[in-house]
C-alpha cells in the first residue's frame, strides 16, 4: 500500500485546536475522500507519548492500493485541492510525507 502521510503539530491554544478539529472533520475529510483511487483515510489522534504530552495533534494517512494508484492520484485536481486546503487551515502545523507500507506480522 502507498500512502500520503500528514503529520500535524499541536495547535498553540484551545480555540485554534477546536477550529482545527472542526475544519478537518467537516471540510478537509470530504475533500480527501473525493481523491480518485483513495482506498481509505486513516486518522490517528495523538494523546501522548512515553514522557507525557506530545507536540503532535494528529497523523493522517491517505491510503492507495498500489504505486500506480498513488501516482495517478498525485496528479489530480482533487489531490491539489486537498494540499491547498491543508496549507490554508494547518500551514506551519503540517508536514507531508510519502510512504510505502510494509507489514511484519508476529
Amino acid at each position: 500500500m502507498y500512502k500520503v502521510i500528514a503529520i500535524y503539530k499541536m495547535p498553540t491554544d484551545e480555540v485554534t485546536k477546536a477550529k482545527f478539529e472542526e475544519h478537518y472533520k467537516t471540510v478537509h475529510t470530504p475533500i480527501c475522500l473525493k481523491i480518485p483511487g483513495i482506498k481509505e483515510l486513516r486518522t490517528n489522534k495523538i494523546f501522548g507519548g512515553p514522557t507525557g504530552a506530545s507536540n503532535l495533534q494528529m497523523v493522517a494517512e491517505m491510503c492507495f492500493e498500489n504505486k500506480d494508484a498513488w501516482k495517478a492520484a498525485m496528479k489530480t485536481p482533487e489531490m491539489m485541492e486537498s494540499g491547498k486546503d491543508a496549507m490554508k487551515f494547518a500551514g506551519d502545523l503540517v508536514s507531508v510525507h510519502f510512504a510505502e507500507e510494509n507489514i511484519v506480522k508476529a
